[in-house]
């Protein structure tokens, strides 16, 4: 039976979506749409349009904004454009056909957030709620609207519960809902709650008169921080209902789920027909059975015989021939699926033409106009850009196993890690290469280096091929440490740096580090933006003749010991005759150290001193087993210290004269101690907020400051930074010299302790004896992704009441006046784990505190809302 269904059938869904003139509070105010995204990450998708036009369930995403809107009286509205503008213009005009008033305003510059609405000032004479154009949502506007008036508030934040809080605002309120705190895109030691920022504001007119006149400014960066410090009423209102930030292909898919699955409320048009909603002047000959799950179908239709649509969207003028099974998909207009196609979970652009029996699998993104043969086949995790042809019977496969992994992010700090030769493939390395390239851009010059893996070989000359196609210079030192690297670009040498290596902590993973000008890690803004260029994949390849060339620079590792011997006190390290034992972990170290430790005159026994990329990472076995050894060697043969050295030569690990290993947290501070006595003019010396208080009970000794950072090694290099801080400590094994270098360098820590050594003639064995001690019990939890927000929230409540508690990297509860008795909580960055530290001047007390808040953590992770 053939169903058609013509215009005087069409019918609204009123039974899921009521109308504003059924339901709801009007309110006479304005509104503003943000609607200049790119969409990079929604390539190749947002090819040819703007991001808020991209079809949701057969609509643009501005227009079920619209729609939101307008269902609570709001039809005033102005949208603010950048990017094609004209696309959004031509399709809503005045806005008169969708029974609202709509004018735009197009920023010439990005300005930013708050920018863009200043630009619409004239119009915003009212109280008007901005809202983005680009997200999807079914929030009850009258509810956010009514608190914002009782609370007299000038600006209000709608906020919602996330179980991901890193990609957002993160917000905290206080009982009355005036936000107290504001944390713009946390890592997770500060993601103090999952209370997220929607990017929905309802605004007083007055408090435009803040943000200057076409000058970037944003909400979140410059507004709210400016109405929080001056206490101008800033308050958040926690919505009900459902929110999705449409930031990326997998979210676009997710979406799309959500409506089918009836997850959010909004507006479908067409004829139901038992699970389907089809729209006018469609001709469906499959049998209405076929059409499983929620389907909808757009205008103008023809669904041959024998389709079968399963929970899918199909856009308007779309052609499905007989046979074809469409999964789990979207489909834009103007399409044409032929013959027994296959569909499985992917989206078609407008367009596109897909050949009979062809066979399309997951996560598979067709831009607009493509052409794929009949019989082809397409694996999964393909783009396709715009006006692509895929031959009769072609199978087109890629192996992008880590577009999978790496569809929402790239880095953690400055790093990418993937799977050997798996993530970390050739592909990706020439990819991320020219991504790199076409950031600092054509002409520059980087300089890269590796360990000695295969695989970091592999991906090094990878990368060095990507960024020769963006025509750059590679200026590739080869194998050689990062400190070394650091240094090199330190002297102004090139634009950035990379360096590949072996992961330290898992002897399956490559990591590629990614450094700026300076030799510094590569700042968050500058990974963000390179992950927007990676997943945009427009990057431009350079003429042939301009292809980047590869250099070999020849005295990187002259100047470099050059550097360290003109910052030691070699004498006194001479006179002091010392004996020890390095364990270079078979790592780079062992090819530039021996040849420096040969002006010290010193009596060493080298263990592991030659390259072996198998044993450049170790498991915990292996690394105790080496910590043994060391211990052996050193009260064997009754020598000074022992150091084990990492395999990339950035930490160092200390066994002292009576061969005791000296655990990490009570190494800095006892290193810390050394460099406070040898060097009496310090001022100030920074730590993690993870360091033991023995470091605040010596300085305030000897009466330096100390300054705490977040437990990153960049947060340690930029404290580096500053000039009056002379020492940087980190509890990993990693010391920052500042008169030496920014970066943590286990070569240069080695000879800076037997120099401090030398000058005081201490041993550690002596120095554990004579300085400070406390109880550091640690914990490790474990605590789904999903759950780390709301256990911060529940933390951050229930500490609130605590005079003295410091929300740097997690939060930390300080105790007593001595500051020596404190609890420390905070997620981690790369596993689903909760770490707790508690510390006491009495074992029994740090003992108790951590089964205390340990069972509060479960408490809170196990909670059902």
């Amino acid at each position: 039976m053939v169903l058609r269904y013509y215009h005087f059938l069409f019918t609204l869904n009123t039974e899921r979506y009521p109308s504003s003139n059924l339901t709801n509070k009007e309110h006479t105010m304005k509104a503003v749409i943000m609607s200049g995204g790119f969409g990079t990450r929604l390539r190749p998708l947002t090819c040819n349009i703007p991001k808020p036009m991209v079809p949701m369930m057969n609509k643009p995403m501005m227009q079920h904004i619209v729609d939101l809107l307008k269902k609570y009286g709001i039809t005033d509205i102005v949208s603010t454009l950048f990017y094609q503008p004209e696309i959004i213009r031509g399709y809503f005009g005045t806005g008169e056909k969708f029974g609202i008033n709509m004018q735009y305003r197009k920023a010439e510059a990005d300005y930013g957030t708050a920018g863009s609405v200043r630009n619409a000032a004239d119009f915003l004479d009212e109280r008007f709620i901005i809202i983005s154009g680009d997200v999807l949502t079914d929030f009850d506007l009258s509810k956010a609207i009514e608190f914002h008036e009782k609370k007299k508030a000038k600006a209000t934040i709608v906020l919602t519960r996330s179980v991901n809080p890193l990609a957002f605002g993160v917000v905290i309120t206080d009982a009355s809902g005036k936000i107290t705190r504001f944390l713009e895109k946390p890592s997770w030691g500060e993601v103090f709650s999952d209370t997220i920022n929607t990017g929905i504001y309802i605004i007083e007119p007055e408090v435009l008169k803040l943000v200057p006149y076409q000058k970037e400014f944003d909400f979140s960066k410059n507004l709210f921080p400016i109405l929080l410090e001056q206490d101008m009423g800033l308050y958040g209102y926690i919505a009900e209902g459902y929110w999705r930030d449409v930031g990326n292909l997998n979210e676009y898919q997710e979406a799309h789920l959500d409506g089918l699955d009836d997850r959010v409320k909004v507006q479908i048009e067409g004829k139901k027909i038992g699970t389907a909603f089809v729209g006018t002047d469609s001709v469906i000959e499959t049998a209405v059975e076929n059409l499983q799950g929620k389907v909808i179908i757009g205008k103008n239709c023809k669904i041959g015989k024998n389709v079968k649509i399963i929970k899918s969207s199909i856009g308007n003028d779309v052609i499905i021939e007989e046979g074809a099974v469409i999964r789990n998909s979207v489909i834009w207009s103007d399409s044409k699926i032929g013959k027994s196609a296959e569909l499985t979970s992917c989206v078609v652009g407008k367009w596109c033409t897909i050949g009979n029996h062809a066979l399309i699998s997951d996560n598979v993104f067709i831009s607009d106009k493509c052409v794929i043969g009949k019989d082809s086949k397409l694996a999964p995790n393909i783009k396709l850009w715009p006006a692509k042809e895929v031959e009769d019977g072609a199978i087109l496969t890629r192996s992008l196993v880590w577009e999978d992994k790496w569809l929402k992010d790239l880095f953690t700090d400055a790093r990418i890690t993937g799977l050997s030769n798996i993530e970390m493939n050739p592909e990706f390395g020439a990819k991320i290469g020219a991504a790199f390239g076409a950031l600092i851009g054509s002409g520059k010059s980087v300089i890269t280096s590796r360990d000695g893996d295969n695989v970091s070989r592999m991906m090094n000359r990878a990368v060095m091929c990507g960024l020769m196609s963006a025509g750059v210079e590679v200026g590739d030192l080869r194998a050689t440490s990062i400190p070394i690297l650091r240094q090199e670009l330190r002297g102004g040498k090139a634009t950035g740096g990379i360096h590949v290596r072996k992961s330290p902590l898992d002897k399956n993973l490559t990591d590629i580090i990614f450094f700026d000008a300076k030799g510094k890690d590569l700042p968050t803004n500058k990974t963000k933006s390179l992950e927007r260029l990676f997943f945009g994949e427009d990057f431009p390849r350079v003429k042939q003749e301009e292809v980047g060339r590869v250099v070999f620079p020849e005295r990187a590792q002259e100047s470099y010991t050059e550097k360290f011997i003109s910052t030691i006190n070699v004498n006194a390290i001479v006179q002091a005759k010392f004996k020890l034992v390095i364990d270079y972990s078979s790592g780079i170290a062992s090819s530039i150290f021996p040849n420096i430790l040969g002006n010290f005159q010193a009596q060493v026994l080298s263990q592991n001193a030659y390259l072996d990329a198998k044993k450049l990472t170790r498991s915990k076995e292996e690394y105790d087993a080496s910590v043994e050894q060391l211990r052996h060697i050193v009260t064997s043969l009754g020598y000074d210290v022992g150091f084990l050295l990492d395999a990339g030569a950035e930490k160092c690990y200390v066994v002292d004269e009576n061969g005791r290993f000296i655990h990490n947290d009570r190494l800095l501070t006892l290193v810390t101690y050394l460099f406070l006595t040898v060097y009496p003019n310090a001022k100030k010396i920074a730590v993690p907020i993870t360091a033991s208080a023995e470091i605040d009970l010596i300085a305030d000794h000897m009466g330096v400051e100390v300054v705490k950072t977040r437990d990153s090694h960049l947060s340690l290099m930029e404290a580096a930074g500053k000039e009056d801080i002379t020492f940087v400590g980190g509890t990993k094994g990693g010391f920052i010299f500042t008169d030496f270098l920014f970066a943590s360098d286990g070569m240069y820590s080695v000879a800076k302790i037997l120099e401090m050594m030398a000058l005081t003639n201490l041993r550690f064995g002596q120095l554990d004896k004579q300085v400070p001690k406390l109880n550091m019990n640690k914990k490790v939890i474990h605590c789904p992704w999903d759950k780390k927000g709301k256990v911060m929230r529940y933390l951050m409540k229930e500490t609130d009441h605590i005079q003295n508690r410091i929300l740097l990297d997690g939060v930390k509860l300080v105790l007593d006046h001595q500051a020596s008795t404190s609890v420390l909580m905070w997620p981690d960055r790369e596993k689903p784990l909760f770490h707790l530290h508690a510390e006491s001047s009495k074992k029994e007390l740090a003992d108790m505190l951590v089964t205390q808040y340990e069972e509060k953590i479960i408490d809170w992770r196990d909670s059902k809302d």
